[in-house]
């Protein structure tokens, strides 16, 4: 029943993918205007139109507009399924490449934000779900909805200014101060981390938080824990034991979504501290209108997110008992 249940929804991405990258490809094509002026910019493409059509022509041919619809679809699909995703204009650089080196920076800062908060929202999130009404939730709620009510970039700017700015604790941005190597590198990298790291992890934390406190205050109700409780054992060894698998599914489906996060929260987090990652590379794409570079962006980012949503899929299967027993294969 586990393997019918991730088959099918092995095929849902597909067809999900397949669609995205059918858009992917429309977005420039569908824009009013020759689509070179997208690509090229208009200032490009008029020189080009006015000084050089020939080379304006040779572009076309280049980028495979002077073939039929259908052709250019196929090569597009095909340049993809190569990792070929054109020329940036801004850059000077093959599309992956680019983003090939502002990707791992993303991920040095998202990755150890989902997890440190995965782990602090599902910790104290079960507590406070178990001991709904008492001190600890009566403190925790009302912060964590503040925490996430409040914009990242608007948290952001206000750590810059108390603790880069006037107590000068930390680096305004960037991810390295200068010509620093080895051991010191690294040092100097988690420096620059500590601030817009804090940023994700309360913010993330505080939803996350949120839903395993709701999910274990809903779950403590059942009756396998009335009986488990009767039979004498401990508060904890409950919770831990039989509560907190039973409330685990829905965390795990907005951590998977929390890399859907890098179109929001952690761009606009990058933006503030000058983090080289995703977030001020379409930033950047968007200002100087490389729209090569944002189509290979939204592609990878759409990569990213389905892998993150397939592998919550398959946690689903290994803890949530009704897949085992064929109740949540739909």
């Amino acid at each position: 029943m586990q393997k019918l249940y991730l088959l099918s929804r092995l095929g849902r991405y597909v067809v999900a993918f397949l669609l995205i990258i059918t858009l992917n490809f429309f977005l420039v094509r569908f824009m009013p205007g020759d689509p070179l002026i997208h690509l090229l910019g208009e200032e490009s493409y008029h020189y080009l139109y006015v000084h050089e059509p020939e080379a304006l022509e040779k572009l076309k041919a280049e980028y495979g507009l002077d073939k039929p619809l259908p052709a250019q679809y196929y090569a597009y699909l095909a340049n993809c399924l190569r990792g070929e995703f054109g020329w940036s204009y801004r850059y000077g650089q093959p599309v992956f490449k680019v983003i090939g080196f502002r990707l791992k920076w993303t991920f040095a800062l998202l990755l150890p934000a989902i997890i440190i908060s995965a782990c602090l929202g599902a910790y104290l999130g079960a507590l406070c779900g178990w001991r709904k009404g008492q001190q600890p939730d009566i403190i925790l709620t009302p912060l964590s909805l503040f925490f996430y009510t409040l914009p990242t970039y608007c948290f952001g700017m206000l750590l810059v200014l108390i603790f880069a700015f006037y107590l000068d604790l930390f680096p305004l941005g960037g991810v390295v101060s200068g010509n620093v190597f080895g051991v010191w590198r690294f040092i100097d990298i988690l420096w620059h981390m500590c601030l817009p790291l804090t940023v994700l992890i309360i913010h993330n934390t505080a939803y996350n938080y949120l839903i395993m406190r709701n999910a274990v205050a809903q779950a403590r109700t059942g009756e396998y824990v009335l009986t488990a409780l009767a039979k004498g054992l401990g508060e904890m060894r409950v919770l831990f034991g039989h509560v907190f698998r039973n409330a685990l599914p829905p965390l795990v489906t907005v951590v998977a979504l929390d890399f859907g996060f890098l179109l929001a929260g952690a761009l606009l987090v990058e933006i503030v501290f000058s983090w080289p990652g995703m977030g001020t590379l379409i930033y950047d794409s968007v200002m100087a209108r490389d729209y090569p570079m944002l189509q290979g962006c939204f592609l990878i980012l759409t990569i990213c997110v389905m892998l993150a949503n397939f592998v919550a899929d398959v946690l689903y299967a290994l803890i949530d008992p009704r897949i085992k027993e064929g109740e949540a294969v739909a």
